[in-house]
């Protein structure tokens, strides 16, 4: 980008632009890792206009712009890489209409997702997706990478609800993907080609979600394992019951501790001889059905070799054991330089997946932590560079990570369940992909963005 071009763009949209180094920074960041990719100018736009006039510029001038929400993303697709613009979403954050009539909700892309769940909440009504940072991070970036959470198990993911999206192309054409209805068989979905882009086809500039009844009770159980493959093995046990957890998170035990170690406030000890955790979560509208499910559950879990089961009793206790659950990836992330790998599988072969990531860490020399929504297969696998030297670091692990998600693939899998590919796992595609695949993408790339603008180097190779 010239500085020519940065000199226009502060001219044009003087009120939206930032240039100072400290925002350059600060917008050239995510959660990934520790990487730094400045852009040269960051535009805070709060009209869908302001985006389609940046966006006609920069196409026709073919500077790179790269999407940006709350930057809590964990693959580095919010990292301008190719400098350029950083588009952040942050001013467009009002709620523009809750319908109860129809149990949806119109949003900008800049509304963080508790603050979303809490407004429809008061009308007593359910947004699910939750994702670890749904505190911080916007509804906009849950769009982009199809986030999922705790609650996916029973509810889906972002995708699952979304009916509708204003959109933004890179041409600065505006347009709407398809209609505000529960059903529709109207020519391809380009609603769902959007979710889950990573902001590299368009910018969502509004959002139509379904909506459903709140629950009005749930209850909470954790529950230790002396043995993290027996608590992985209960999960698929648990659901043959055919009850279905609103919540079945897995935690092995340093996930656990090091999260209290980081959060002095949570006073809970941890037997050294319990392996792993469950936590498990019932939710429903019959507080007498959830209770009978609580007891099934725990008779399903007698034939593992499980510590005393804790049942929260008070909605404060329920927060604390969420809290430690949803702090894990920052606990880690504070104890030591890792890379966190987002692995799905068949939630039968959730063991199998287990017991090869430590085996391939056996035989590469590193340690990991792993916690996730097993309910639906989801395990985080957070690899932690101890004593590992930087040229293991850099060399060898990618070989590792390599073998662990050739093994997610072969066990059914892939290589990302809510994360995103990004920039840090794009040179992993062609585990799960053909090669006939990765071309059709390239080609829906090119159509949507043939001058390559937007959110560059992202995905795909």
């Amino acid at each position: 980008m010239t500085k020519e071009q940065v000199e226009y763009l502060m001219k044009e949209f003087k009120d939206i632009a930032l240039t100072d180094t400290d925002s350059l920074d600060k917008y050239g960041r995510d959660e990934t890792e520790d990487l730094l990719f400045p852009p040269h100018i960051v535009l805070r736009p709060s009209k869908t206009e302001e985006i389609s006039a940046i966006l006609s510029y920069c196409n026709e001038n073919k500077i790179p712009v790269t999407p940006s929400g709350a930057r809590t993303g964990l693959s580095g697709g919010a990292l301008p890489i190719n400098g350029g613009v950083a588009l952040s979403l942050e001013k467009m954050n009002k709620i523009i209409n809750i319908d109860e009539n129809n149990s949806q909700v119109i949003t900008e892309p800049g509304v963080i997702t508790q603050v979303l769940q809490n407004a429809v909440k008061e009308k007593g009504l359910f947004y699910p997706p939750d994702p670890a940072s749904k505190g911080s991070c916007f509804i906009g970036g849950n769009i982009a990478e199809n986030s999922g959470g705790p609650k996916a198990v029973k509810y889906g993911v972002t995708a699952d609800y979304v009916l509708n999206l204003e959109v933004v192309l890179p041409n600065g054409e505006i347009i709407w993907t398809g209609a505000n209805v529960l059903k529709n068989a109207t020519g391809y979905n380009l609603t769902q080609l959007i979710v889950g882009s990573e902001g590299t086809l368009g910018i969502v500039t509004k959002i139509v979600l379904r909506l459903i009844p709140h629950p009005t009770d749930d209850m909470l159980m954790l529950v230790p394992f002396f043995d993290a493959k027996k608590a992985c093995e209960a999960v698929a046990a648990i659901m043959k019951t055919g009850i279905t957890p609103s919540g079945l998170e897995f935690m092995e035990r340093d996930a656990i501790q090091w999260t209290l170690n980081n959060i002095p406030t949570i006073q809970m000890e941890i037997d050294e001889r319990h392996e792993a955790h469950l936590l498990i979560e019932v939710d429903g509208f019959d507080e007498n059905k959830l209770i009978e499910e609580c007891e099934k559950i725990a008779e399903v879990l007698e034939q593992f070799e499980t510590g005393d089961i804790l049942f929260a009793d008070s909605q404060a206790q329920k927060d604390k054991l969420w809290e430690v659950r949803r702090k894990v990836g920052e606990a880690v992330k504070s104890h030591s330089i890792y890379k966190e790998e987002d692995t799905v599988v068949p939630r039968f072969e959730l063991p199998n997946l287990l017991s090869g990531v430590k085996a391939i860490g056996k035989k590469y020399g590193f340690k990991s932590v792993c916690y996730g929504h097993a309910g639906d297969g989801n395990l985080h696998v957070n690899i932690i560079k101890g004593a590992l030297t930087d040229d293991q670091w850099n060399n060898e692990l990618p070989l590792a990570i390599r073998e662990i998600f050739t093994l997610t693939v072969k066990l059914g899998g892939t290589i990302s369940g809510e994360h995103g590919i990004g920039l840090v796992q794009k040179s992993y595609m062609d585990i799960p992909f053909t090669n006939v695949s990765l071309q059709l993408m390239r080609d829906i790339k090119k159509i949507f963005d043939p001058n390559n603008i937007l959110n560059p180097g992202k995905i795909l190779i």
